[in-house]
């Protein structure tokens, strides 16, 4: 559902590549990230790309371009269609500007745990990049960015108190809108790099996102005091780049690409669950209380997620898309059922 931001990404993954017909001596990607330079996903983005550095002799070298500085997420899918990136690190958000219906992996309150969302995920990975590799780009391996919470300067134990909140809107994730609509929300639309300045000048008072993306962001005290108990969604993301950058790549170092983007995808997504876990415990430190929501607000979200599923349908996602994640998340619910 969020964003969140993710920050990048996905959070992500790392270079794919795909065979060209002719190689150039030399080829340099443009990538882009959310992720604030010193990050855990700075860091490891560039140091994959720093790998394929070496291991291609510097025939294939990787940039990065992070702190937001190529913009948000719509604006790194309209740089790279222009030419002007070759790929980036994002969210579901980015990726569901290339093909939508990814989007059906993050609706929210559909899993109860992240083993929930890896089996649906690993099931229909494979059919999304094949749509990806339709639009003309490669999607990498699955990134996480995390269970995404609400967090506010003001209390917030039920949809009325919410409802009072100037709450943050990604306004280009088309499933938050409609969940806000049936949650009868007016949320603020901004973009990511948006957020942190608006909850400092009082624009905003309340956002979502996962912890680790919150204390990369500086979405922590005082700007936001509380952190409601109930995640609304699991966030995910991937790396992206467009098939025409790699034309010129050998088919050698194609692999070392792909060889290196699962290295560094394997490594970020335990990196980032961890740190997630980790981060909660520093927003507590620094003063942010979890605030166990009441019955009938877990109620209020679970009817108007439902409500969303089905709304999205044939507009977002496609029907038999909707039809597989609940298909493969009760399949792997039947499987692990206590005896």
């Amino acid at each position: 559902m969020t964003r969140n931001l993710t920050l990048t990404a996905g959070v992500a993954a790392a270079l794919i590549g795909l065979a060209g017909p002719a190689f150039a001596d030399s080829v340099e990607l443009r990538m882009a990230t959310l992720a604030p330079t010193g990050s855990r996903w700075e860091k490891t983005l560039t140091s994959g790309g720093q790998q394929v550095a070496d291991n291609t002799d510097q025939r294939v070298t990787v940039k990065y371009y992070a702190d937001a500085g190529q913009g948000d997420e719509v604006d790194y899918v309209r740089k790279i269609n222009a030419g002007q990136l070759d790929g980036a690190a994002v969210t579901s958000v980015g990726l569901a500007m290339i093909y939508p219906g990814i989007k059906v992996l993050e609706l929210p309150r559909m899993f109860t745990d992240v083993k929930e969302m890896d089996y649906v995920r690993k099931k229909m990975w494979k059919h999304f990049q094949k749509e990806f590799d339709k639009k003309g780009y490669i999607l990498g391996e699955p990134g996480d960015v995390g269970w995404v919470y609400f967090l506010s300067k003001n209390k917030v134990t039920s949809l009325s108190d919410l409802k009072n909140q100037n709450v943050w809107m990604w306004g280009d994730d088309d499933v938050v809108k409609e969940m806000y609509s049936q949650l009868g929300l007016s949320g603020v639309a901004l973009g990511v790099p948006e957020v942190e300045g608006n909850l400092t000048g009082g624009k905003i008072n309340a956002c979502y996102g996962p912890p680790l993306a919150a204390m990369t962001l500086g979405w922590t005290p005082p700007k936001v005091k509380y952190i409601t108990s109930m995640p609304m969604a699991y966030s995910i993301g991937a790396t992206i780049i467009k098939k025409d950058a790699l034309k010129n790549v050998s088919d050698a170092d194609v692999k070392v690409i792909h060889k290196v983007e699962k290295k560094v995808a394997a490594s970020l997504l335990k990196a980032v669950r961890k740190d997630n876990d980790a981060s909660m415990k520093q927003l507590k430190r620094k003063g942010m209380t979890v605030v166990d929501v009441s019955a009938d607000m877990i109620t209020d979200f679970d009817n108007a997620a439902q409500a969303t599923w089905k709304a999205l349908a044939g507009k977002v996602y496609s029907q038999s898309e909707l039809d597989d994640v609940l298909k493969y998340r009760d399949e792997y619910r039947a499987k692990n059922a206590k005896k």
